[in-house]
């Protein structure tokens, strides 16, 4: 599963370097983070996700931070199958996009 081609399917995506990550935002808004080293990411998700995916699965999830009424998680990657972390992905980047962008993006892997 390639984590960029997930992300670059996703409209108005903008990356940069950071160190020995990369970030992902849309339209100036962050929303993601990988770390090749750790092959983990971080995205930005509500509290209550964020609250659950950590405690259903805390091998594959930890929390990051929380800032401005959002819960930040790390995903290990080698722990999710595609499919979820697709929708993860695609909230994570909705929960950025200007609501005229978000409301009429739909998922586009189908």
């Amino acid at each position: 599963m390639d984590f960029h081609a997930t992300v670059d399917a996703l409209p108005g995506v903008e990356r940069g370097e950071g160190g020995d990550y990369t970030w992902f935002s849309v339209l100036g808004k962050r929303f993601g983070y990988y770390w090749p080293r750790t092959q983990t990411v971080g995205l930005k998700q509500t509290l209550s996700e964020q609250e659950a995916l950590v405690a259903e699965r805390p091998e594959v999830f930890e929390v990051q931070f929380t800032m401005g009424g959002f819960g930040w998680v790390v995903v290990h990657l080698s722990g999710i199958e595609s499919d979820e972390l697709r929708e993860l992905v695609f909230e994570a980047w909705r929960l950025s996009a200007p609501a005229e962008l978000g409301a009429t993006t739909a998922l586009p892997w189908g």
